[in-house]
């Protein structure tokens, strides 16, 4: 089953601009057959608000993109831990295998919105996939962030708490590391952090792009 066409869409690394005739050929009748055949006819209805999504986003400005995605992915994917949904300890699930599933645990959630900003056309270097500490559950735990500035303080998207908010109301979160297609940062409590030359452990992430790359 071809998902090709979509997933160069949300590939990391582009400079996405996604016009509504784009977005037709993208989603096509061919899309739609592969995603019924593989998930069902649930998610074809899952699939097709994502691209009506998308097409909205590409013409809002960004602060409403990020409240669009946020809302979309929280109401739209039931939480499901790796062990249950997938049989496996850790598992990172590209945004296809979320939406067509309709579950997924926090990295799920923040990689779909990642990418479905990135598709409207958020520039990367506004968003981090934050690996932090939920101090509320003490555990390890992923949110999207976006920067309306690069020094600034960063807002939270979360499938925990979902309201978004400054980094700074979120004190039940402690944050480790965040990275996005351009590197790896050693997070702190205000702004980017430092960066890291060598983001080769981020192992998850990288077979996360390839999984997008042949098709899933």
């Amino acid at each position: 089953m071809n998902f090709k066409p979509f997933l160069w869409l949300v590939t990391a690394g582009c400079c996405l601009t996604v016009s509504a005739n784009y977005t037709d050929t993208t989603f096509s009748a061919t899309f739609f057959t592969d995603v019924q055949q593989r998930y069902g006819e649930d998610a074809v209805t899952r699939f097709t608000s994502w691209r009506d999504l998308i097409v909205e986003g590409s013409t809002e400005a960004d602060w409403e993109r990020i409240h669009l995605a946020n809302q979309f992915f929280n109401r739209q994917v039931a939480y499901s831990a790796d062990s249950e949904h997938w049989n496996k300890t850790d598992y990172w699930a590209t945004p296809v295998e979320t939406l067509g599933t309709g579950a997924g645990d926090c990295e799920d959630y923040a990689l779909a919105k990642y990418f479905t900003l990135r598709a409207m056309g958020v520039s990367d270097e506004k968003l981090r996939l934050m690996y932090v500490r939920a101090l509320s559950v003490n555990e390890p735990h992923m949110v999207l962030v976006y920067f309306e500035e690069p020094e600034a303080m960063p807002y939270v998207l979360d499938n925990m708490d979902q309201e978004i908010k400054l980094a700074e109301y979120r004190t039940d979160l402690r944050p480790i590391y965040s990275f996005n297609a351009s590197g790896l940062w050693l997070a702190k409590a205000n702004g980017l952090g430092r960066r890291v030359k060598d983001s080769s452990g981020i192992s998850n992430w990288t077979a996360v792009l390839e999984k997008i790359e042949q098709g899933y």
